[in-house]
């Protein structure tokens, strides 16, 4: 076991890396932390392969991946699909896996939660919402724990759990990624009595409420015992939602039960879950598809099969967001330090034939670092149009001809099938392409130690942990960003006017100002383009409305069961 390295470090967005996109392959789950705790904390590609869970459960081999329920309603049980690993860390202040966070959502509560499509905040482990005026301008909001609220042993959730949970996040000598959502702004939580708490603010900042469901409430009493936060990494998993984990096999399926204590907003509509993990496009498929299907619903649905997923019944959507394929530039490697160079790139990509051969129609060209749905976008003042005989002028311009580029990328699949549309647009502008698709893994083990390289694509969706703008841009950007480090670009000039201008958007209480900064600070990032999105695609789920009503199809991986229900 590796431990968790203690060293002070202010955590930021800086340090995740991108976010599961729609794929095939063990590398789409999500790269975490910094390098040398990303292989164990946050379920990358491989990173488990080791992991053995020390939890009991464990011990009798895998559950049955098959639905044993027979039926429907609260005497069935649910089986689902999940196109990611579930062995990456169970812990709440750790993870960026994609099964992890989806199933963490039903097991654990925040003082508030949000809904997984709109992200409005809504009172979970709290009785109530912020009062309006506390939000926009206050420094101090008090929260109410919800009376008759218990831990899935049966032990009461008190205000020490709470202040437990933040003294975690927020200790700066404990690294974690969840401690990137709230330094900034959050300076301590404290207890008032059993069943009350305070939260003190740097400053006003009204987009905390939503971040709070990302401080997932965690039991003193289980994680403060020695050792605990390493079994939690493996798998355990104690929380006071509508599910409890009843068991858990790394590479192979989770189960749930309905927690028959909980007395909160969402309770449980399935008796039983078992969510399997498929990272295969194939079997995924199959394991949904035709009469003898032994699957529910799946996330993570090839574009190339929801004709016959829609054939066979199934009700298949897509949810359009941050997921995105987007290309990084090493700025320390010429000519692509030059802006010319870089935009010359991006002008030169056919990106409506992409989205047609590759994408199969999900997807839109990036007019933005921040999708259309989402509350910030506006189109920036620089477009990446297709538009070659530009590309070929701002090449000339910086005096670059017969460029060769070295071109790297993750396997995701996806990504990999919207390559040589890259590889053929830049041929037609004189520039020879090398493409160089390889596991996730093997691609930023290059990069965190410092190997050269020219250009990478990979995916990318931030709406994993939210929808804000300020959230979304510092997970790319930020003066101590490890994609930064990446990208070699920190100490630019431009970059130090951009970080400023973040660092004052974060600080700006009022919404609409605090847009406008945004939708500024953000033309300047796509002006750059050291790393920008080429284009935002959908992510697909499937589901039998026989057995299943009330989905929602999310615009990030994994699913969200807490408003869905039997179908009978």
């Amino acid at each position: 076991m590796v431990a968790l390295p203690h060293r002070r470090r202010t955590w930021d967005l800086s340090t995740a890396r991108p976010s599961p996109g729609l794929g095939d392959t063990v590398s789409d789950v999500t790269p975490a932390l910094h390098r040398r705790s990303f292989l164990k904390y946050s379920g990358a590609v491989g990173a488990a392969a080791a992991i053995t869970t020390t939890l009991s459960a464990c011990s009798g081999g895998p559950q049955s991946t098959t639905d044993d329920g027979g039926g429907s309603g609260s005497t069935g049980t649910l089986t689902a699909v999940i196109g990611y690993g579930n062995d990456g860390s169970w812990d709440p202040t750790q993870t960026a896996s994609a099964f992890c966070m989806a199933a963490n959502h039903h097991i654990y509560e925040g003082l508030l939660d949000t809904d997984p499509i709109s992200r409005e905040p809504y009172p979970a482990l709290a009785t109530a919402l912020p009062a309006p005026k506390d939000l926009k301008t206050g420094t101090s909001w008090k929260f109410t724990l919800r009376s008759g609220a218990k831990w899935h042993d049966g032990k009461p959730v008190t205000a020490d759990d709470v202040v437990f949970t933040f003294e975690r996040i927020l200790d700066p000598d404990t690294v974690t990624l969840a401690q990137g959502f709230f330094a900034s702004w959050l300076k301590e939580v404290k207890k008032v009595d059993e069943r009350n708490v305070e939260l003190v603010l740097k400053f006003p900042f009204p987009d905390g409420a939503s971040r709070l469901t990302l401080a997932k409430i965690m039991p003193k009493h289980v994680f403060s015992k020695a050792g605990a936060w390493e079994k939690a990494i493996t798998g355990l998993a104690v929380g006071s939602g509508p599910y409890k984990q009843s068991a858990h096999h790394p590479k192979s399926n989770t189960t749930f039960e309905a927690f028959a204590g909980y007395n909160g907003p969402r309770k449980a509509t399935f008796k039983k879950m078992n969510w399997l993990t498929i990272v295969d496009a194939a079997p995924r498929v199959a394991k949904i598809s035709g009469s003898g299907a032994g699957a529910q619903i799946a996330d993570n649905v090839p574009y190339a099969n929801i004709g016959q997923l829609k054939k066979g019944g199934l009700s298949v959507e897509g949810g359009a967001g941050m997921n995105n394929l987007f290309l990084m530039f090493n700025t320390a490697h010429k000519p692509f330090d030059d802006v010319r160079v870089r935009q010359a790139l991006h002008y030169a990509i056919d990106r409506d034939k992409m989205i047609s051969a590759a994408l199969k129609g999900h997807g839109k060209a990036s007019t933005s670092f921040l999708d259309e749905g989402n509350p910030s976008y506006r189109a920036a003042k620089t477009v990446y149009g297709y538009d070659p005989d530009k590309a070929r002028q701002l090449l000339k311009a910086a005096g670059v001809t017969k460029l060769k580029v070295n071109l790297m990328a993750v396997n995701v699949s996806w990504i990999v099938d919207c390559l040589p549309t890259i590889e053929e647009s830049w041929r037609k502008i004189g520039v020879e392409t090398t493409l160089e698709p390889q596991e996730t893994a093997a691609l930023f083990t290059k990069l965190d130690q410092k190997k050269d390289f020219q250009v990478v694509a990979a995916a990318s969706n931030p709406n994993q942990f939210g929808i804000e703008a300020d959230l979304i841009m510092h997970y790319n950007y930020g003066p101590e960003n490890l994609w930064m480090s990446y990208a070699r670009w920190a100490k630019n000039s431009e970059a130090k006017k951009l970080f400023k201008l973040m660092d004052q958007a974060t600080r700006e209480a009022d919404a609409a100002k605090k847009k406008e900064m945004v939708q500024e600070y953000i033309d300047l990032v796509a002006e750059n383009a050291v790393i920008y999105p080429v284009v935002h695609n959908e992510l697909v789920t499937a589901w039998n409305p026989d057995r299943i009503s009330g989905v929602r199809a999310q615009p990030y991986p994994g699913i969200n069961l807490l408003q869905a229900k039997p179908a009978n």
